[in-house]
């Protein structure tokens, strides 16, 4: 029997690879025959990997524009729903069928095996469940591990808390502004958390356990191992941390994964920042072909130290590449910000990057620096402002703001504001 929850998990790389190459070769002839977007695109056979790179991309706009014609499968063969944010454009469906459920289910619940959830654990799922996809997903997952639910979602503070005690929770997930919101209310209220808490934590949502001094908080908060999971509504779930929390490992037998330079549009090798890619190698009811995630990660096809072999994620999610600043020739994402700013004694409450006319270049247009709303005083923003400009060479400008001013959030917060 396998030590992990799949026997895939511990695949060769010649194996992985082989079984993808099969698996996307069918989804390519499923796809071109009942899908009319991707029957239309005409994609035709692929042979191999090289010969992926010549396929078209499909963007968020190619979907929000015409999302009936990707679905695939027949409309009593439907089983769920979800809708996208709708932040950019209208909400648009993403189906599943019920195998498409049964996977989603069985990939969550591997996810949760790789941080040490078993048999007899009490969940407590601190993602929301209006609209939001994680939530559902999550709960399907742990139940399938045995595991004692508590869909909670991302509001009643107190009442969470109180909940985890009195049912004894032992793995919460949520978002990590949720989470460290949590944890704020903990320590105000009297609950001790690091006593009689949980003592697995899964992030998710927003740049979370990946960055180093989100993990750091949330481990101090908490008093448990924080792990990262990685997703979307169009892919649930993609990679996910196990203990050795060295980077999310993708799930390489439901998504073939391409990083590709957001210049060139084209694939770059291991160990080299660009845009994640993926295709379904088994969805039915909205499969994608060489879906534009807009996320920028690192890869690593190197074995793990725990023995998985599927390629993970070292940093988790870098950032957006539509939300990368360049200051001075530098390239900076909002989550290196906040790794700073989490590493930072003192630092407990919100913050937000500006960008603003001010940080303008009248010459060149470029920016000359960063704008950072902090909850805090002072003193606590020259210190915020001197690490900054030492650990990621460019220059901020920090206004102190009255700890509770910023706008908190129960699902993902805004660290970036453009008033360009």
């Amino acid at each position: 029997m396998s030590r992990f929850h799949d026997p895939c998990e511990e695949w060769s790389r010649d194996r992985i690879e082989a079984e993808q190459l099969v698996a996307l070769k069918r989804q390519l002839a499923y796809v071109g025959e009942y899908s009319a977007y991707y029957r239309n695109a005409g994609l035709g056979d692929v042979h191999s990997f090289d010969e992926l790179p010549e396929l078209p991309f499909t963007t968020k706009q190619d979907y929000v524009t015409a999302p009936n014609d990707f679905v695939a499968a027949p409309r009593t063969d439907l089983r769920r729903v979800h809708f996208s944010s709708g932040t950019t454009s209208s909400p648009a469906p993403v189906y599943w069928t019920g195998p498409d459920l049964d996977r989603w289910a069985d990939l969550y619940a591997r996810a949760a095996y790789s941080h040490g959830v078993r048999l007899g654990d009490v969940y407590q799922c601190l993602f929301g469940f209006a609209w939001f996809v994680g939530g559902l997903g999550a709960t399907a997952g742990y139940q399938r591990l045995g595991c004692l639910c508590v869909p909670g979602g991302s509001s009643d503070s107190v009442r969470q808390l109180e909940t985890m005690l009195r049912m004894g929770t032992t793995a919460v997930g949520g978002t990590p502004s949720f989470l460290l919101h949590l944890a704020e209310v903990a320590e105000r209220e009297g609950f001790d958390l690091r006593g009689r808490g949980p003592r697995i934590v899964m992030t998710g949502g927003e740049p979370g356990a990946a960055v180093p001094g989100i993990r750091r908080k949330l481990e101090e908060a908490w008093g448990a191992r924080a792990y990262d999971g990685y997703g979307s509504i169009e892919f649930q779930p993609i990679a996910w941390e196990c203990e050795a929390q060295a980077g999310g490992h993708l799930a390489e037998d439901f998504a073939y994964a391409e990083v590709i330079d957001p210049e060139t549009r084209r694939p770059v090798p291991d160990g080299t920042p660009g845009v994640l890619v993926l295709t379904h190698l088994d969805k039915q009811a909205t499969p994608l072909v060489r879906w534009w995630t807009g996320d920028v990660v690192v890869r690593d096809s190197t074995p793990c130290a725990c023995g998985r072999t599927m390629a993970r994620l070292p940093g988790g999610v870098r950032g957006r590449a539509d939300d990368m600043l360049v200051v001075r020739g530098v390239n900076l994402f909002p989550s290196a910000v906040e790794d700073v700013l989490r590493r930072t004694d003192g630092v407990t409450g919100e913050f937000r990057i500006v960008v603003d006319e001010s940080l303008v270049d009248s010459a060149t247009g470029f920016l000359t620096g960063i704008k950072l709303e902090l909850e805090g005083d002072d003193a606590l923003a020259s210190v915020v402002a001197a690490r900054i400009r030492a650990e990621l060479t460019v220059r901020a400008t920090v206004v102190p703001c009255a700890p509770g001013s910023l706008p908190r959030s129960t699902h993902k917060s805004a660290r970036l504001v453009r008033r360009l």
